[in-house]
């Protein structure tokens, strides 16, 4: 286990090395952000949404919870993804999953007494693998439905962005941003696309916001 003292160490060295291959870095990050790209994935340490795709600071805002959700109920992602949108016209909104995902996996469990918040934040897992139980108890492997679940899981995401009145308002006055739904293999570091959702793709009529008429 590394101490904080020599993360602040290995810190210092990256900085010095950026420094040193390029003297404006820091100031030219000083001044703004203006990244193409919103990522919304889960917390687990294995998956550092820079280093899995070779990007610079400034190039991905950010967001991250257990099991990368979009629920409509957590202010702290719709601040985020607001923001994104509205303020910074950020082109592509990412939702990132990964295998063998521990979140996922606590929600095809029992609920624990020792996680009573955790449990409550699990729920919406728990209601993705009801809507897909007979496909997902279907399969053979405990591996297999879990990463299954996975998938269905960021599928929902997507879904999830997408009956957002911040999606919708975005897709109809700029028609942005494209919205993908990508799982990460922690067995193989690589990243495979799931479902993309573009500004003219349809919605079910009923996650649709009514059109508000000037008079």
């Amino acid at each position: 286990m590394q101490s904080c003292e020599a993360l602040l160490q290995k810190n210092k060295q990256w900085a010095k090395q950026k420094q040193e291959q390029d003297p404006e870095f820091f100031s030219r990050l000083a001044t703004k952000q203006s990244p193409e790209f919103l990522w919304i994935g889960c917390s687990d340490s294995r998956v550092a949404p820079e280093i899995v795709v070779g990007a610079e600071p400034g190039e991905i805002f950010m967001h991250r919870n257990i099991a990368n959700q979009v629920i409509h109920t957590d202010f702290n992602c719709l601040s985020v993804l607001q923001y994104a949108v509205s303020i910074l016209k950020v082109k592509h909104i990412i939702v990132c999953g990964h295998y063998n995902c521990g979140g996922i996996k606590a929600a095809l469990d029992k609920q624990r007494p020792d996680l009573l918040i955790t449990n409550k934040w699990l729920m919406h897992v728990k209601n993705t693998y009801r809507l897909h139980q007979t496909e997902i108890d279907g399969l053979e492997n405990e591996d297999d439905r879990l990463n299954r679940l996975v998938e269905l899981n960021v599928i929902e995401q997507i879904h999830s962005l997408s009956h957002t009145s911040i999606i919708q308002n975005s897709w109809l006055e700029n028609e942005s941003p494209t919205l993908h739904g990508w799982v990460y293999g922690v067995h193989d570091g690589e990243l495979r696309s799931l479902i993309t959702l573009k500004p003219n793709d349809d919605i079910n009529p009923i996650f649709q916001y009514q059109k508000i008429s000037a008079e």
